[in-house]
């Protein structure tokens, strides 16, 4: 464990809804973007009082790189008056590739940033098209080579797969394209229907790979993958050695992290909240913390045991004994034994020295695995 947070600061536009998405995101004009930019310079400033330090920011969206260059490197500064930031700190910005130019990417890594998180998907232009997305391959591989030129040397590159109509066949050759890339880290998740998006709604008529295929599809990626040098180091997520994203190993292993812009989520001082998801009521009270904060939770040390369990859990690495009773003041056994016990026995859960992990039978079906930490 740490003192040093994270810090999140969520964009909530983009040029246009992708058909899968539901994040708090949508359209908007040049001036709204500029409205809010500057609500969240007064949210920011006014953690300038608590002293607090953080090795981790993190750009989320929507998509932060359709803000211009000047708003983002604005941002960024008021971000380093608030907060002690770390010297080695990671600072990640989102982006589309669409919305990206050599201006803007130079501006970003004179303002500090030095990782980017580029939204590809895929690399066949037909499967972008029926995903919504609003670039092609050719313009991805143009930003991604701007962002080379910026002096990016820590790159991320998310990738979808059960994509409607996709194949193994379509997959591999995503997955080669991007390996002879070279990212330092691949974002590789599986598509999911969330109620209220358009893929939802038509989800009868899409041609979906069935769950056997994706499996497959999940077990050439880590085998693709491990073969190029890429490290599963979470269940969707693979790094090359030391690229691992800091940041969002902060969401797995319990660590603090604030929440900046709309509706966007802190866990702070064994609190969970999160701000408002309207926009009049964000700029209302950005200049409120109290006023600001929605559906606090103070985490009782039962809830601390479950996310400890099943977001631990996500990761390769598993969770630990020593750790676990260093938090809590007793063995995890002592509240986990029969689960521990059932899934040891059918061998979706491993323990190997002071660790506990899922393995491949586990991550089949690790949301089983991740309910049964729930307590009564």
């Amino acid at each position: 464990m740490t003192d040093k947070k994270g810090i999140y600061i969520h964009i909530p536009f983009c040029v246009k809804k992708c058909s899968y998405c539901d994040f708090l995101s949508a359209p908007a004009p040049e001036e709204e973007r500029m409205a809010y930019v500057e609500w969240v310079k007064k949210e920011i400033q006014v953690y300038k009082s608590c002293g607090y330090r953080a090795d981790t920011v993190f750009f989320g969206g929507g998509t932060p790189s359709l803000l211009s260059a000047e708003a983002l490197e604005e941002l960024m500064g008021e971000v380093r008056e608030a907060f002690d930031i770390e010297a080695d700190a990671e600072i990640t910005v989102e982006c589309n590739p669409e919305t990206v130019e050599e201006k803007k990417l130079a501006v970003m890594r004179r303002a500090g940033i030095n990782r980017v998180s580029f939204g590809l998907q895929s690399t066949l232009d037909q499967e972008l098209r029926l995903l919504g997305r609003i670039h092609n391959y050719k313009r991805f591989l143009e930003s991604y080579q701007m962002a080379r030129r910026a002096g990016f040397d820590n790159i991320n590159v998310d990738l979808m797969s059960a994509i409607p109509g996709q194949t193994e066949d379509s997959w591999e050759r995503t997955l080669r394209e991007v390996i002879s890339l070279q990212p330092e880290h691949i974002s590789a998740y599986s598509l999911i229907l969330e109620e209220g998006t358009p893929f939802y709604e038509r989800q009868k008529e899409l041609a979906l790979p069935d769950e056997e295929e994706e499996r497959r599809m999940y077990y050439r990626t880590r085998e693709f993958l491990a073969q190029a040098g890429y490290e599963r180091y979470e269940i969707s997520n693979y790094a090359k050695p030391s690229f691992a994203c800091r940041h969002n190993r902060k969401y797995w292993t319990g660590q603090e992290y604030i929440g900046l812009g709309l509706g966007a989520s802190s866990y702070l001082h064994g609190t969970r909240f999160h701000n408002p998801s309207l926009m009049e009521e964000y700029h209302r009270d950005c200049r409120n913390l109290p006023a600001l904060r929605r559906e606090e939770e103070r985490l009782s040390a039962k809830r601390q045991m479950e996310e400890f369990c099943f977001l631990g859990l996500r990761l390769t690495e598993g969770i630990s004994k020593t750790d676990f009773e260093e938090r809590f003041g007793m063995p995890i056994e002592a509240v986990y034994k029969n689960v521990l016990d059932y899934y040891l026995k059918f061998k979706l859960l491993k323990e190997q020295g002071d660790r506990i992990f899922l393995t491949d039978r586990g991550i089949d079906v690790s949301n089983q695995v991740f309910a049964a930490f729930l307590l009564e």
